[in-house]
């Protein structure tokens, strides 16, 4: 049996172990999944990982989670039981972390759910650390256009220094015939400097009148203790004109960043538009448990103002939720898969900016890019970046029926846990100098890791820890990584 099946037998024995129902709808996945999961030499037995590991990985992270969540607050509490989701809370957070670009680091976040509108949500923090770094960064979903019905639109808003920022674009002298970010690139082909990054991000999203957009535009779901009552939203049906939001969306956005190195400056600019269509068909869409999404993007720069480059770059995501039912142990069983691809158009067309001659190529950190937050994160942010890219993602996510923070009164006073959800999670990526499927997905990078998550005052929260071949890394994020 090769190491590909005895890892779809692991996954299938681990959910069996916690007692989750409707093992019938995965059968054909595991068996699709052996027969077609890319050969790979693992270093360490990641088929068989024994419950002493889980268990000590597990307390790792629950401790990092409640280091991240348990930190003294103002806020008001939430009503147990039956709620809406467009019920207005309050999350105020002052908390502390580490991680090599802050280093030491404080922070404050304050996020909103249910205001200034019923669907709409609201998160900024600010951030100082150690290492000469300070970040503020805003968010903002689903907030309606006034006067309007269908016309919806989210905002991202980033500004910060760092003492210390990495970059794998090429400029590293140690690397004078190596592209950085290449698949087979080598892990300290990078540049490093002190340096900013800002960026500004403005969706605008028109509801289109058909399925669950028909008529009932975003409207909430009623919860019971955090999940949504069974039958609410969408899923049901892959008919668009039956079940889901559909949305046509488009995303001037703006971002600039900035690194003083010793090998000189290095300045990534780009401004231009995404135009997409998007459709929501979950149950529920800060925390799907069936369903899927799909989103398919064009994003152009024309190398306008202080933009360094003209590019043009598309790219799908598609993702799937599949409900393995509760359990006397665990109210949800959830399988989670995600599917992503991406090319730049442009990458070997050139054009004169500032009367020199440069390829027409996305910055590292937007295009066919892998690496960090949010695709394979066991390795750095925009650890590999080319033409082309492909990304898999499997989760298994558990909310179990057991919450430690329901009866702690001042925890639930100020964060307002309604429930925490545990996380296994492997990943497999590649990053090609075109877009080809043999190519794609030979020699691909993997990871893998666990996670805590929860909702704290409508506010999906998590703490990611992966390992790939190249380290460790831990991500503290708001949402659950796929589509956000």
């Amino acid at each position: 049996m090769g190491k590909e099946a005895v890892f779809y037998k692991g996954i299938k024995l681990y959910i069996k172990e916690t007692g989750c129902n409707n093992m019938n709808r995965y059968k054909g996945i595991q068996h699709k999944g052996a027969r077609h999961m890319p050969k790979r030499q693992w270093k360490g037995d990641y088929t068989g990982i024994g419950a002493a590991l889980f268990l000590r990985s597990y307390i790792m992270m629950t401790v990092l989670f409640l280091i991240f969540m348990a930190s003294p607050a103002l806020a008001q509490g939430i009503p147990g039981g039956t709620t809406k989701a467009s019920d207005s809370k309050e999350l105020k957070l002052p908390y502390a972390f580490y991680n090599d670009a802050f280093g030491a680091a404080v922070g404050f976040v304050y996020g909103s759910t249910g205001y200034p509108q019923p669907q709409a949500t609201t998160l900024g923090t600010v951030i100082a650390g150690s290492n000469s770094a300070v970040a503020f960064y805003l968010l903002s979903r689903d907030i309606r256009v006034p006067y309007t019905e269908r016309f919806f639109f989210d905002t991202d808003l980033a500004v910060s220094h760092f003492g210390t920022i990495q970059s794998y674009i090429n400029g590293n002298p140690d690397f004078p015939d190596e592209r950085a970010g290449s698949n087979g690139s080598d892990k300290d082909n990078f540049v490093e400097g002190s340096g900013d990054d800002n960026l500004v991000r403005v969706t605008f999203k028109y509801l289109l009148p058909m399925g669950g957009g028909r008529d009932l535009p975003m409207n909430p779901p009623v919860l019971d203790r955090g999940l949504p009552k069974k039958g609410a939203g969408g899923g049901f049906s892959w008919n668009p004109f039956v079940s889901g939001r559909t949305f046509l969306e488009v995303k001037p956005y703006w971002r600039v960043q900035t690194i003083d190195s010793d090998n000189g400056t290095f300045d990534q600019k780009t401004n231009g538009i995404a135009f997409s269509v998007y459709r929501d068909n979950t149950d529920f869409t800060r925390n799907p448990s069936q369903g899927s999404a799909v989103r398919a993007r064009y994003t152009r720069d024309w190398g306008w103002a202080d933009s360094s480059r003209p590019y043009e770059v598309g790219d799908v995501e598609i993702s799937k939720y599949i409900s393995l039912g509760s359990s006397d142990k665990f109210r949800q069983c959830v399988l989670a898969l995600d599917f992503w691809t991406a090319e730049a158009f442009s990458w070997d067309n050139t054009s004169r900016q500032d009367g020199k001659l440069v390829f027409n190529r996305p910055p590292a950190y937007l295009g066919a890019t892998l690496g960090g937050l949010w695709r394979m994160r066991g390795y750095p942010t925009s650890r590999f970046n080319d033409q082309a890219a492909v990304y898999y993602a499997l989760e298994y996510r558990l909310i179990p029926e057991w919450n430690p923070f329901a009866h702690i009164d001042w925890m639930q006073r100020y964060l307002g846990i309604e429930w925490w959800q545990w996380v296994t999670f492997v990943e497999a990526g590649r990053v090609a100098p075109a877009w080809s499927v043999s190519e794609l997905h030979s020699a691909m990078k993997y990871d893998a890791g666990i996670g805590v998550r929860a909702m704290a005052k409508g506010i999906v929260v998590r703490v990611d820890m992966a390992g790939s071949k190249e380290g460790m890394g831990v991500s503290m994020m708001v949402g659950q990584p796929f589509q956000f």
